[in-house]
């Protein structure tokens, strides 16, 4: 029996590489349609039943993808696609869902797709618990860091987070640099950083910075597709996102 399935993906060339994918690993499934924004997404639940599974990206041209189940009461699996780690893990813990983080890798899509599968030959599959999920992502709002207490000279003072411009690594320690341009040295790592501050608000660039959105002046063109930001206040050296990450950071851009 064909699985009838829903791409949701704002990407066009990434809708076509992941319908590919899927038929590669698995020819029974039907992509019924491929969907790329929220609205066009409701459009198409109200005039249709609902497919067997759907492949959803969270970040869509017209917002985050959550709000379609707070129209809708959605009465099938879903496997998320996303760049961010934060929202993954938070659909991974719900029963019945699963995610792939971006570029989707063909042996994680063939995971997702076997455990959907095993899912899908029980007579009596649960439906994920969307209300559940929205709910912890509104809990989880209030769980990034507030401010940040720094020392200097005899002195200590509480910098909230958002008068952060950026976190750099200078000379192997972590400094955070407000929008006054004041500059202060703390005892994290970025990486622990990455786990502390809002990834709406923050993104880690490269290896040597974590830059505020509200920093960003300008934007340039670089070598190798990367992307070289003007920042404000100016930093001692450019900063340029590093290959790797410059699809991520051209998604949370777009959030």
């Amino acid at each position: 029996m064909a699985v009838r399935t829903l791409i949701i993906e704002d990407e066009p060339a990434a809708a076509r590489r992941l319908e590919k994918l899927i038929h590669a690993i698995d020819p029974g499934f039907e992509i019924l349609d491929k969907i790329d924004s929220v609205a066009g997404a409701l459009q198409w639940f109200e005039n249709n039943p609902n497919p067997d599974l759907v492949f959803l990206d969270i970040h869509l041209g017209d917002g985050l993808s959550f709000g379609i189940f707070e129209k809708l009461d959605l009465q099938c699996p879903v496997i998320f696609t996303t760049a961010y780690d934060e929202y993954a893990i938070k659909a991974f813990k719900l029963n019945s869902i699963d995610y792939l983080l971006k570029p989707v890798k063909p042996e994680e899509l063939q995971f997702s797709i076997q455990k959907f599968l095993k899912q899908f030959q029980k007579e009596n599959t649960s439906v994920p618990n969307f209300k559940a999920l929205l709910e912890s992502l509104k809990s989880d709002e209030n769980k990034w860091k507030k401010r940040f207490i720094v020392h200097f000279g005899e002195k200590i003072k509480a910098i909230n987070t958002e008068d952060i411009a950026y976190f750099i690594i200078l000379e192997k320690n972590t400094f955070l640099v407000t929008h006054q341009n004041s500059s202060y040295g703390i005892n994290y790592s970025l990486e622990q950083l990455e786990e502390l501050l809002d990834p709406n608000k923050f993104f880690r660039v490269n290896r040597k910075f974590i830059i505020g959105f509200q920093s960003i002046e300008n934007m340039f063109v670089w070598s190798r597709s990367r992307v070289k930001l003007q920042v404000k206040p100016a930093p001692p050296e450019d900063v340029i996102v590093s290959t790797d990450r410059t699809s991520r950071f051209k998604e949370w851009l777009n959030q």
